[in-house]
């Protein structure tokens, strides 16, 4: 497995075009998916004139399946209602793939108030449709897509990673430490529902001190 290429499916959001300009800046492979190749392709050239990027090292951009079947890490940063209907289409090209879920469960429009889905976690949801053949990991959820394209701004934050899969979390471990963050093994998988349900919180704290970006910090580590 080549650890160095990336696909970020929902890479034209906010989210997902936050990471994939991080990791590109880092030197990774990205790949940005979208439902329209067209959109994904804008959003590669405009990250790759942002970063004065070009050849091989240049951000590509393609339609979802095309972009999960290029890499061997596929991010999944999309919309809670598009969530499962994302991963039911994409079921049989993530099959081998490990799959690092940063959707987070919302219920519009009280946004800053927890919801946990029936599924319990939307990170649960995907294992639970794509089997035993692929591996989920849970991160990035706590992380605010304010910060991510100033290079300038130090991402204050750290990165809870849940999974079953010690490799596998180690895979997101490194996408973590790429974009200069630290990353936290917070157990398995169904503790996901713990940190998804952070940022309906964060995003409470934030309107109510009136700031930007709020996230968390593990202490005595």
């Amino acid at each position: 497995m080549n650890p160095k290429i990336v696909a970020v499916i929902g890479g034209t959001g906010k989210e997902g075009a936050g990471l994939a300009f991080r990791w590109a800046h880092a030197g990774w492979s990205v790949i940005i998916g979208s439902r329209d190749a067209g959109r994904a392709a804008e959003k590669a050239v405009e990250i790759n004139t942002e970063l004065k990027l070009s050849g091989e090292s240049a951000v590509r951009g393609m339609a979802n399946a095309d972009a999960a079947a290029a890499a061997p890490l596929v991010v999944i940063s999309v919309p809670y209602d598009a969530h499962e209907s994302t991963v039911t289409g994409l079921k049989d090209v993530l099959q081998g793939k490990i799959v690092i879920d940063v959707t987070v469960p919302m219920n519009p429009p009280e946004i800053r108030t927890v919801y946990v889905p029936v599924g319990k976690s939307a990170c649960l949801e995907a294992q639970a449709i794509l089997g035993s053949g692929a591996t989920v990991i849970a991160a990035f959820q706590n992380v605010s897509a304010v910060h991510l394209k100033n290079l300038d701004h130090a991402l204050d934050c750290d990165v809870l990673i849940c999974g079953d899969d010690e490799a596998a979390k180690a895979e997101a471990m490194g996408l973590v430490e790429a974009v200069g963050m630290r990353g936290i093994d917070a157990g398995k998988l169904a503790n996901a529902v713990a940190v998804e349900s952070l940022t309906p919180v964060l995003l409470h704290i934030n309107k109510k001190y009136k700031v930007k970006g709020a996230g968390i910090r593990i202490t005595g580590l």
